[in-house]
């Protein structure tokens, strides 16, 4: 049995391999969204945040051989505890990550390294902004950009009644709420930042997968300036960015296909 964290299109993609190699395999999502589209592929799914004790846990009752951690990029508690739940249960863990994007050379865009500078450089730039980091750190921005002058926050986020009621909760206006399922093309950025009139993009570095090349792209070409929160710095051990070395380590640490 493998263990997979999972939820995102390429881990999805990547569990599918796994299986077509003849592995038992259960996958791990957060959201019903993600366990529908496991479903519909025919894996095997569970639904449900879990901590590192339950990892470890489930690696015991499933006699998981090993954890492949392929959830977000961002996703940095998810990460540390299928560590731990995987170190605990002394089984081997290997970390599937999209490629990291090198970002465009430009004056108009800023590298920082977390939400906080992020929301406390765009406070300082004011102007239409564009937040696509989605609903977790909301308050973040919202508790420094609302109330500004000459300041408005439109938060681009996934179609979900909670995100909407967060929303609500924390002051940001139905008119400048865009609920939409990605990824988008660099055309739809494009419209939508002239829809607006954005003045500043706010983005993290998920990855090409991600979208994230056609977000930034279409920021520069219409001379908007761009916020790039990069990545957690986590010590994965074991990792990878493309399924084949993953499923050669695979094979290597469980003897089999």
């Amino acid at each position: 049995m493998i263990l997979v964290l999972a939820g995102t299109s390429d881990a999805r993609e990547l569990a599918l391999q796994i299986k077509d190699k003849g592995y038992d395999l259960l996958t791990t999502v957060v959201t019903d969204n993600a366990a529908k589209s496991m479903e519909e592929a025919g894996v095997p799914v569970q639904v449900g945040r879990l901590t590192a004790d339950d990892i470890q846990q489930l690696i015991q009752d499933r006699a998981v051989q090993c954890v492949v951690d392929a959830s977000h990029p961002f996703a940095e508690e998810a990460s540390k505890n299928a560590m731990a739940g995987a170190q605990g249960a002394g089984v081997p863990y290997i970390r599937y990550e999209r490629e990291s994007l090198s970002s465009p050379g430009s004056e108009k865009l800023i590298v920082v390294e977390d939400y906080v500078q992020a929301a406390e450089l765009a406070a300082e730039k004011r102007g239409v902004i564009m937040l696509t980091t989605g609903s977790k750190t909301l308050k973040t921005f919202t508790d420094r950009l609302l109330g500004l002058p000459d300041t408005t926050l439109v938060a681009r986020m996934l179609p979900r009644l909670d995100n909407m009621q967060k929303c609500e909760e924390l002051g940001v206006e139905q008119k400048n709420i865009v609920a939409m399922q990605g990824p988008f093309s660099k055309e739809l950025n494009k419209a939508l930042y002239e829809h607006y009139g954005v003045t500043l993009m706010i983005t993290k570095e998920s990855g090409k997968v991600g979208a994230f090349d056609e977000k930034v792209e279409a920021a520069l070409e219409m001379g908007i300036e761009t916020i790039v929160i990069g990545r957690p710095k986590i010590d994965y051990g074991t990792k990878f960015s493309d399924f084949e070395s993953v499923l050669t380590q695979l094979k290597q640490v469980t003897g089999g296909n």
